[in-house]
């Protein structure tokens, strides 16, 4: 198992760049997306006042994980078109999606943000315009209900 040295406290570590990812639906890449956003969590405050104190307290309350959107140019493929159309008609498939982060050369996985049981909700087509030369892009909203993060180690290693 490969191992990575841990920076000294104090000394500079490049930040991970954002341009290069990819996107794994139930474990095969899917697509190539130009933009992936709302990877986030909330964790709720719960307030309460201790009995014979005047003094509010606060401990964590429900975990709320924001809907994630994909940005992808628009293809021939009907994967995630028939995906968000099988929801749409009542039949929700829920599916494990991973986002990887790939290193600066695109070619091995630092990070991986998987979320867990992920679904459709929203799907907003292209815009068009007859005198664009932009690519075609249309959105994918995905709901979910857990979030985890894999260093590219450990996300290698299951994949393995």
């Amino acid at each position: 198992m490969p191992t990575t040295a841990t920076p000294q406290p104090g000394a500079p570590v490049d930040p991970y760049r954002a341009y290069n990812f990819k996107l794994l639906i139930n474990g095969v890449t899917n697509g190539h997306f130009t933009e992936v956003s709302g990877l986030e969590l909330t964790i709720g405050r719960l307030a309460y006042r201790e009995a014979g104190n005047d003094r509010i307290r606060s401990v964590p309350g429900q975990v709320d994980y924001a809907p994630v959107t994909l940005h992808f140019g628009l293809t021939p493929s009907r994967e995630l078109w028939d995906w968000v159309h099988s929801a749409a008609t009542g039949t929700v498939s829920r599916r494990n999606v991973s986002v990887v982060l790939l290193d600066a050369a695109g070619t091995a996985e630092v990070l991986r943000w998987n979320l867990i049981n992920a679904w459709p909700m929203r799907w907003r087509g292209a815009h068009l315009h007859t005198l664009s030369q932009e690519i075609a892009i249309v959105a994918l909203t995905l709901a979910y209900e857990g979030l985890e993060l894999e260093d590219g180690s450990a996300a290698a290693s299951t994949t393995a």
